[in-house]
């Protein structure tokens, strides 16, 4: 065998395996006792997501979807008459370029702290899942995934109305907004799986919903830039998930880009694993007590 042929053969033996190896990865072996792979089962906790919530698409999905333009009529029609600009921006138009994350927001923490108690407590779904060839990992790393994906679909959403209503100037850079409503359903996905983790009772969540999720509504730079906060404040409000995100929607909707949003986009990864992995962690020792 020559030295092409040698070469070619080991090129082939690696794409061999590479193929094999995303076969595993992904699916079955219905030949073996061997369990699905790890995407395969994170995507069935989606799927099951996916389907009980498009079964009442409508109710589901009106409360976040017209919060978000209740609000922006409210204070940019309202209050936008006494305020003259923000950042050298309309008020009105300050708010509807960053209120779909909010929407991204309460959606997810709704999912991950009402529904997720629910399903433990309650309906006990998470038992019957655990029947199948799934971990607790998978249970919730899925339902943050889905975080992800309602964070995506109500970003997007919100925004299509707000152009709609020519609030929100039009730029090849809205079509990053997905990903940042991605970003906040999957941050805010695990910091509520991580409370549900020490809560006994449903009850108990409403303490989350107004002291915590509304501090942060307020001071994350959506009703207002957190420029304009005491120094002191905004030193700690640099630790509020939201404001990062806040940046990279005013930003891509600005198409104003520097190298200060790489920090605000690294905060957010490293928040999303960290939360993913403590809630998971404590979330495993809970279900299984």
């Amino acid at each position: 065998m020559n030295f092409n042929n040698l070469v070619l053969n080991k090129k082939y033996n690696i794409y061999q395996f590479s193929l094999n190896w995303l076969k595993n990865l992904i699916i079955a072996d219905v030949n073996t006792d061997k369990p699905p792979g790890i995407v395969k089962r994170l995507y069935s906790v989606w799927y099951r997501h996916y389907k009980v919530y498009t079964k009442k698409l409508l109710s589901n999905s009106f409360p976040p979807f017209t919060e978000p333009l209740v609000f922006l009529a409210g204070m940019g029609l309202g209050l936008g008459g006494y305020i003259a600009n923000v950042d050298n921006t309309p008020y009105i138009r300050y708010l509807a370029m960053v209120l779909p994350l909010s929407s991204a927001m309460f959606s997810a923490a709704f999912e991950c702290s009402y529904g997720t108690f629910f399903r433990m407590e309650f309906s006990k779904t998470y038992e019957g899942m655990l029947i199948g060839p799934l971990s607790v990992t998978d249970l919730f790393l899925g339902e943050i995934l889905w975080c992800g994906t309602k964070g995506a679909f109500y970003a997007s959403a919100v925004l299509l109305v707000f152009i709609a209503c020519d609030t929100v100037p039009i730029t090849w850079g809205l079509l990053l907004v997905p990903l940042v409503g991605c970003i906040v359903g999957l941050m805010f996905g695990g910091f509520s799986l991580l409370f549900v983790s020490f809560v006994k009772t449903m009850n108990s969540l409403n303490f989350y919903m107004s002291g915590v999720l509304m501090p942060l509504f307020m001071f994350s730079g959506i009703m207002f830039p957190v420029t304009n906060l005491p120094k002191v404040l905004q030193w700690i409000v640099e630790a509020f998930p939201l404001v990062h995100a806040v940046r990279l929607q005013l930003a891509i909707c600005k198409n104003e880009f520097s190298y200060s949003l790489i920090f605000d986009l690294v905060y957010c990864v490293v928040f999303i694993g960290l939360f993913a992995w403590l809630s998971t962690r404590k979330l495993k020792a809970k279900l299984m007590k």
